[in-house]
């Protein structure tokens, strides 16, 4: 836990100290929900119904865009060599990463988004809702692209590669983030689409620190 702490305020202090990671995913988030009005138009009750998907593609996208630089500083500058062979189990470490990063990239987008959902005439039904999927659903991508950033590690365009490595990994949480507040708008349970996410939760975590561990493992060697 010493080791895991350490990490995390690490990763948090070099990403507070440098604070464009964070500042381009939210600015990026907010531009691609301002874009669909201006291009479907302002009507009210349209821009209603698809406010729950606009929100979750934009954060979905939106937390792509950091995803290749999740190991890639420490493999450029050497540290992630002495932190696989390091005693800590780098599962650990790895998740102390992926905390840090969704910290800094899905929590802030968690607290933009209600300004958003205002700004596409969601109704307040939905959302409590959608910030509850959104605090399920936004770190099991970190967690995936965690495993995606780990393989394309010190490969030539791996954004590019991540792309296509986790977004079909995606759409289950996609599918089910905007189904719950979807439901929740049509007066309908929510807790089904609710706990498949947080089922999602629990098998990223238990499966996206081994299998990213091993990816790093390789990339070291």
């Amino acid at each position: 836990m010493n080791a895991f702490s350490s990490l995390l305020k690490r990763d948090l202090r070099l990403a507070f100290r440098q604070g464009s990671d964070s500042v381009m995913v939210i600015v990026f988030f907010i531009v691609v929900v301002v874009l669909f009005p201006l291009s479907i138009g302002p009507e009210q009750k349209i821009l209603a119904r698809i406010s729950a998907g606009v929100i979750w593609v934009a954060a979905l996208l939106a937390a792509m865009l950091s995803m290749d630089r999740l190991f890639a500083a420490d493999y450029e500058d050497g540290s992630l060599d002495l932190l696989v062979i390091s005693p800590h189990p780098t599962e650990i470490l790895v998740l102390a990463k992926v905390l840090a990063h969704w910290l800094t990239t899905g929590l802030p987008l968690i607290i933009v988004s209600p300004l958003l959902g205002v700004f596409l005439y969601l109704q307040a039904d939905g959302f409590w809702v959608m910030i509850m999927s959104l605090l399920l659903g936004t770190p099991i991508l970190s967690l995936i692209g965690a495993i995606g950033a780990a393989l394309t590690l010190g490969a030539r365009r791996s954004g590019v590669l991540i792309s296509l490595l986790i977004l079909p990994l995606f759409i289950p949480v996609l599918i089910f983030g905007v189904s719950a507040v979807d439901a929740a708008l049509m007066g309908l349970p929510t807790r089904p689409q609710l706990l498949i996410l947080g089922a999602f939760l629990l098998f990223a975590t238990a499966l996206s620190p081994w299998a990213s561990a091993a990816a790093l493992r390789q990339a070291v060697e």
